[in-house]
């Protein structure tokens, strides 16, 4: 493998505008570093990829790209999702690059593992994942259900990285492999385990946000979490059949006591146990309906094939030029 690697650096912005500036400045300082030490060339780019910003996030990056050749933008038509942007710009770039990192723009990841992963794929590595040495910063609760979300995940058979988000090295190669995932339902750090190849790991200490809010509030957590299960996994629908077995089996039981009680002459008003019971049965139906529906909508929006995204502009170093 030749060393003065071609390296994008691909962070996927939403609502950024307080962070972008010093991002880009930690983020040129260790590009220049890394091109001192040769380990990359100078046709290496920071790409920022705007995902439908209500800020002034693609100003400040159409500025950027106008100000330093390194850096280049993508601006995302709407809203489509980290995922979905995070999968943007790595496909836009992917013919352009030895390899890409991806990595949020809130400085949270630490950067300065970025030279380890590079000499990782100059060894010969196709994915190499960045990947948490502790969750010290993290609230109990989000600590807890994180590792409860990585935990239930491999429980129902989810090749996932455990502590790993989306900050991730991948060789022109794996992107290709990548390239051919056609479903719309995005859940990468699911997806690029599947891809194969060779990898390895770094590990890191995550740091607190910079600036800003975090995009990502509880209840979009969970609903990323639902989404990732659903999308790896049919567990859930086959535990509703086994469920739905057991029940049916404490069902024959009781009906089978109830007859023997009725025939020794033992029975008793149970208004408050059979009300219990259908409220229980209900809820369960209600539950198994939802999950199966969850199922069926995402059928429903892979057969529309709709584009995951729209790009409405790229702007580099040649036509800041311009």
């Amino acid at each position: 493998m030749d060393k003065n690697v071609k390296l994008y650096v691909v962070v996927p912005c939403y609502n950024e505008e307080e962070v972008l500036h010093e991002t880009s400045k930690q983020m040129l300082e260790l590009f220049a570093q890394m091109q001192s030490e040769e380990l990359i060339s100078s046709a290496s780019r920071i790409v920022f990829v705007d995902d439908g910003s209500k800020d002034k996030t693609w100003s400040i990056i159409n500025s950027l790209t106008k100000e330093h050749t390194e850096i280049a933008g993508i601006k995302l038509a709407r809203n489509a999702g980290h995922q979905n942007a995070l999968f943007a710009g790595l496909m836009t770039v992917k013919e352009d690059c030895d390899c890409a990192i991806s990595i949020d723009a809130d400085l949270q990841d630490d950067i300065h593992v970025i030279p380890d992963m590079v000499k990782h794929y100059i060894e010969g590595y196709d994915v190499v994942y960045g990947v948490r040495n502790k969750r010290d910063t993290d609230t109990f609760f989000k600590r807890t259900t994180a590792v409860g979300f990585y935990k239930l995940m491999q429980l129902m058979g989810v090749n996932i990285v455990f502590n790993h988000a989306d900050y991730r090295l991948m060789s022109k190669k794996a992107l290709d492999g990548l390239s051919q995932f056609h479903e719309r339902n995005m859940f990468l750090r699911g997806m690029v385990p599947l891809v194969g190849y060779r990898s390895t790991s770094v590990y890191y200490d995550r740091n607190e946000r910079f600036a800003g809010e975090s995009k990502y509030p509880l209840k979009k957590m969970l609903s990323f979490a639902f989404d990732g299960i659903t999308s790896f996994s049919i567990s859930p629908i086959r535990m509703i059949s086994a469920f739905g077995a057991i029940v049916c089996v404490i069902a024959v039981i009781m009906a089978v006591y109830a007859l023997v009680q009725k025939i020794i002459g033992h029975t008793n008003a149970g208004w408050a146990s059979l009300m219990m019971s259908i409220w229980f049965i209900g809820g369960v139906q209600l539950l198994s309906v939802g999950l199966i529906g969850e199922y069926i909508g995402k059928l429903y929006k892979e057969v529309k094939r709709r584009p995951r995204y729209i790009i409405e502009a790229y702007v580099n170093e040649r036509e800041a030029d311009e």
